[in-house]
């Protein structure tokens, strides 16, 4: 179904399966394929890009990107050419995937960069955490295994791997690969100076 022709276009070129639901002012351009029952909400441009079954996408912008099923997608999302999100994956707002692989029942619910990357199952991306995959002179990849929680405000220094079950506490810089099942804390340790806040006043 297709809410308003007027404020929609859609190539020539692309597929839509039945049951799929077309918001207005959409762009699907390319060889897009849109699964069934998916539904793409108002505001996404989307090129030559693979969308799975009962798949709802808001508001984001994909490029020669891959999604499964019973995923859902923005908004405000950015998935670039070579993102490969699996089913039943949450991929929420201002999150950018670029060249990686993101396992099913894996979430990134806000504000993560996730460049040359490949991540497991049922794995947690918290909000702020980079996977930081440029050196300055040459791109490196990451792997993430099954299982692994990445706190907010992480950075995962590339090419590192985090083996199954790692644990990587908010704050963290990882550089190094991580056991299965370990804790992985590395921040500086919090200094509180009592009544020294004042001293910002003038008191």
């Amino acid at each position: 179904m297709i809410v308003d022709k007027s404020s929609t276009y859609i190539s020539p070129e692309a597929v839509i399966a039945e049951d799929a639901v077309i918001y207005p002012n959409n762009h699907i351009l390319g060889k897009t394929v849109i699964g069934s029952g998916c539904t793409i909400m108002p505001n996404c441009i989307i090129t030559d890009s693979i969308i799975g079954a009962n798949t709802t996408v808001t508001a984001t912008v994909m490029q020669e990107a891959v999604v499964g099923e019973n995923t859902t997608v923005g908004p405000y999302a950015y998935l670039r050419k070579g993102a490969n999100v699996g089913n039943h994956c949450r991929i929420g707002d201002f999150v950018e995937i670029k060249n990686s692989v993101i396992g099913d029942y894996t979430k990134a619910s806000h504000l993560a960069y996730m460049g040359d990357v490949t991540i497991g199952e049922s794995c947690n991306v918290g909000c702020g955490v980079i996977f930081v995959n440029y050196d300055g002179r040459t791109k490196h990849r990451s792997t993430v295994e099954d299982n692994c929680f990445i706190g907010s405000n992480c950075n995962i220094i590339a090419p590192v791997t985090l083996r199954k079950g790692s644990y990587i506490a908010a704050g963290t810089t990882v550089t190094s690969e991580t056991p299965s099942d370990s804790f992985v804390i590395g921040r500086s340790r919090q200094v509180v100076k009592e009544s020294r806040g004042a001293d910002r006043y003038g008191n």
